[in-house]
């Protein structure tokens, strides 16, 4: 009976951890389970190849080695490393969102730090000069108005018209998804730069190749990219971020809600900036009376020191507790809180008035398209909406087929 019993037990054991006939939710929590090797942790991989060479690293807070961060690591390892370049939010990762970040040096290693998110979008003539070698190494949260995908770009463009190689450390993509609609380039800003839509569903290292093969880069110039693969990740995989991306993603739930709740920039609503769980609360003082949870957005420095409704409470949402597995799991961003906040709004020509939101980009830049305000505004069905993102949304998917490095 004990054999039976242990036989049975390993039976069951067997069957819990094999994930090829879920779906859904349970699938992503057991696959999520594998150990996930992001590039710049395979050091036998790529060290050799910095072997001899001066690098110029695009690095930040979420830049790591294991625990520690890669600049520091690499210097352990002898690596030549010249000059760290710090896109927005600075090397660091402490600067607020939007704000302009200044060159300095690095109080901890001595090397200069050039911004990318100050005087200059791209490395100079001069800064790769010097260089041998430029590593891109920065955790990307898969969205198009997220801006290293922006960086990315820009310092593919550098390394092409100055002849230098981009080394990539690929990481896993939070929100691997593809959904929303594909960006209408007569709006094309800082907030939305490539005809791809709201969750592209690529990695960075994935990414690059995507410019480089669209030719997207100015006079489509080619960038030398070498990409270290992540290994045991796939798209559909829950990757708990082991640094958080920047001062007002500073959740998990944050980062999986972003998709959805970022299109609130470019209305009358608080996202939450100006407390310390912004992307994962919704509100205004309009609403009052409309909904019970509440808060009240102050200045925050390194967060948010002029956040919208400051020192006034709003009223709410509250998405904390959220599954945002499941919301993960569908692989679409949600639609039902712009169309619930919108439709109990009282002053509706408020609602996506961004004179009076002060925040990141009108609506119509963060949804890449002028229908989505319109169609809100209407009551239009979800599916009907989600109808008038095709064929380009089924056009985009084929087209990112020719460049993913994983299923």
């Amino acid at each position: 009976m004990k054999f039976f019993n242990h036989m049975l037990f390993l039976l069951l054991l067997a069957l819990s951890l094999t994930g090829c006939n879920r779906s859904g939710a349970e699938s992503h929590r057991v696959i999520s389970e594998i150990k996930i090797l992001p590039g710049a942790d395979q050091l036998d991989e790529y060290l050799p190849y910095l072997k001899n060479k001066k690098i110029g690293m695009v690095v930040n807070q979420t830049s790591l080695i294991g625990q520690r961060p890669s600049v520091d690591s690499l210097l352990a390892h002898h690596v030549d490393i010249a000059i760290i370049f710090g896109p927005e939010h600075g090397f660091r990762g402490n600067a607020s969102n939007g704000a302009k970040v200044s060159d300095e040096v690095d109080s901890q290693t001595g090397i200069p730090i050039i911004s990318l998110y100050g005087k200059k979008r791209q490395p100079s003539k001069e800064d790769l000069a010097q260089l041998d070698l430029v590593v891109f190494d920065i955790q990307d949260v898969g969205c198009r108005f997220y801006t290293i995908i922006n960086t990315l770009s820009y310092v593919m463009d550098a390394c092409a018209k100055n002849d230098k190689e981009l080394l990539i450390l690929d990481r896993p993509n939070p929100n691997g998804y593809v959904d929303g609609p594909v960006l209408d380039m007569a709006l094309k800003s800082g907030i939305g730069k490539f005809p791809i839509p709201i969750t592209h569903g690529m990695t960075i290292g994935e990414f690059a190749q995507m410019i480089n093969g669209e030719g997207w880069l100015p006079d489509k110039k080619q960038c030398r990219i070498k990409v270290i693969p992540v290994k045991n990740y796939a798209h559909d995989m829950i990757y708990q971020l082991p640094v958080l991306p920047s001062p007002n993603l500073n959740t998990q739930q944050s980062v999986l809600l972003y998709p959805s709740l970022c299109l609130f920039e470019g209305t009358y609503v608080s996202q939450g900036r100006g407390t310390y769980m912004p992307f994962t609360v919704l509100g205004s003082p309009e609403l009052k009376g409309i909904y019970e949870f509440s808060f009240t957005p102050e200045s925050i420095p390194g967060m948010s020191e002029t956040p919208l409704h400051q020192n006034t409470t709003c009223y709410g949402l509250d998405l904390r507790n959220f599954d945002v597995q499941k919301l993960h799991a569908s692989g679409k961003i949600d639609l039902k809180w712009l169309r619930e906040m919108y439709l109990a709004y009282p002053a509706k020509e408020k609602f996506f008035d961004f004179s009076l939101s002060r925040q990141m980009g009108n609506f119509d830049k963060l949804a890449g398209s002028r229908d989505l305000k319109k169609q809100i505004i209407a009551g239009v069905p979800e599916e009907e909406i989600r109808n008038s993102w095709e064929p380009a949304l089924s056009d985009y998917k084929t087209r990112r087929k020719k460049y993913v490095l994983y299923r």
